[in-house]
């Protein structure tokens, strides 16, 4: 195949990806390969950090097959976010990965003052919550001892770099409770708060700063840099070319992300997408459950994967009253109540399992719905993008319970694709990829009667299973 590619790197939360990825926006090649994920405890949510490095190699091995010679003029980053790593001085893993979704430490998040959590929220934008990354660190430094820490991104860049690198990206930083995205370094303040020495956290650059060049990966040359770093749900903002206030995404993942873009920083939901030249600051709510709640019905209702789920539930015209608030973890945004359980609701003697499958749909919608809600103005249309998003149903459920237009991204890979579109630009190369592509849009296809009767039987399924 030949030509010049960005090798941009996808590790999210249930497989890794690699795509190579041409100056004008050409998939040129892709690999794949799966992430276990372990749950000890309720509650908690593990990974091996050698099983996701492994998934990485494998994923580049199977793209580069694929594409057959390709020059790879830089990789680019793209990964889950408040997910932990500890590591030796000799570069081996200590303990377990730490997932986003772990709730592990919420009774210790509970004891924390109110001080501190206006303290976090006016240097991060975010709230004290067991999502993000500080009480992890805490959890993983008393009970691992590593030498090492950081999110995925460092794991990944210290492996890819023969081990001589330790550094993140801004992006991925403003994510862990201890980041001033003001100030742009780690807080001296937080970290102290939450007892985690900034000897052993990555020195955090610019998402295109440049962090090291390749040393001894198998499969890939000495020497290629890594010229980008963005976490997934940025990357996603980025390749859907939301870069301005008023435009809005949403990413629907094993959970969801939705994010609009800020003119300037605020003290509340606010987070730091990626520093290039400048801060660029988003407003963000993060749902825990989505595609894992999908996941999580198919096979409880015995189906074989999530589009058996969505054709059955397709089968319907409605839910027939049944509401269902998949609570596994508890609530995240605007809700963020940890404490709060799933619930199926309004069953009846005619209620088929097409009615739960169909209630699923809904309740990932509606989540989405409940985030854009409390975003000031109105969103004008939605820009989709996640796994999720090649379904109609779920799709043409989102713009009905929105009551604005849905555009679902064209292409699968829009995080790697925005992390490798961030590469080429600091190439030198001029990018407009969004402007390139087509969309599938979905415009509403309900009254607002209608609309307002399902996101009140919503709002009241919500309202009984909150304790806060």
């Amino acid at each position: 195949m030949g030509g010049r590619a960005v090798l941009a790197i996808d590790q999210g939360t249930t497989n890794s990806k690699a795509v190579l990825v041409s100056s004008d926006a050409g998939v040129l090649a892709t690999g794949s390969a799966s992430v276990g994920l372990s749950t000890p405890q309720a509650g908690w949510a593990e990974q091996d950090a050698d099983d996701i490095w492994r998934s990485v190699l494998q994923a580049v091995a199977q793209c580069l097959a694929a594409a057959g010679p390709v020059d790879i003029a830089g990789i680019a980053l793209s990964t889950q976010r408040e997910s932990v790593v500890g590591w030796s001085s000799a570069g081996e893993p200590v303990g377990p990965v730490i997932g986003w979704q772990d709730v592990r430490t919420t009774a210790w998040c509970s004891t924390l003052t109110a001080s501190l959590d206006t303290l976090v929220r006016e240097r991060t934008g975010l709230r004290v919550d067991a999502m993000f990354s500080a009480p992890k660190l805490r959890w993983l430094l008393e009970h691992a001892d590593p030498d090492y820490v950081g999110t995925v991104d460092s794991w990944l860049i210290h492996r890819l770099t023969g081990c001589r690198e330790h550094l993140t990206d801004a992006g991925n930083a403003s994510r862990t409770l201890l980041y001033d995205v003001l100030d742009l370094d780690w807080s001296p303040s937080l970290l102290e708060a939450f007892g985690v020495p900034r000897s052993v956290l990555p020195e955090v650059r610019a998402s295109n700063g440049g962090f090291g060049t390749t040393s001894g990966v198998p499969g890939l040359r000495d020497g290629i840099p890594i010229v980008a770093v963005l976490a997934d749900s940025h990357a996603a903002m980025y390749g859907q070319g939301c870069t301005r206030a008023g435009m809005i995404k949403a990413t629907y993942g094993t959970g969801s992300s939705v994010m609009t873009p800020v003119e300037s920083f605020v003290a509340d939901g606010c987070t730091l997408a990626w520093l290039t030249d400048e801060p660029l600051y988003a407003l963000e709510g993060n749902i825990v459950s989505s595609g894992a709640a999908l996941a999580w019905t198919a096979a409880t209702l015995g189906l074989p994967d999530v589009g058996a789920l969505t054709e059955l539930a397709a089968s319907v015209p409605d839910a027939g009253g049944v509401t269902l608030v998949p609570a596994f973890a508890g609530l995240g945004a605007p809700h963020w109540d940890r404490n709060a359980r799933a619930a199926l609701t309004g069953m009846s003697g005619s209620t088929t399992r097409a009615h739960i499958a169909r209630a699923c749909v809904d309740a990932v919608a509606h989540q989405i719905c409940d985030i854009v809600d409390t975003i000031p103005g109105t969103p004008g249309r939605l820009r989709a993008d996640g796994g999720a998003t090649v379904s109609d149903l779920l799709m043409q459920t989102q713009a009905d319970l929105l009551g604005h237009p849905v555009e679902a991204a064209d292409v699968a890979e829009i995080s790697a694709l925005g992390a490798a579109e961030l590469a080429w630009t600091t190439l030198g190369e001029t990018t407009d990829w969004a402007a390139k592509r087509t969309a599938r849009i979905f415009e509403p296809s309900i009254d607002a009667d209608a609309r307002a009767t399902r996101r009140t039987q919503w709002s009241e399924a919500v309202a009984a299973v909150r304790t806060s």
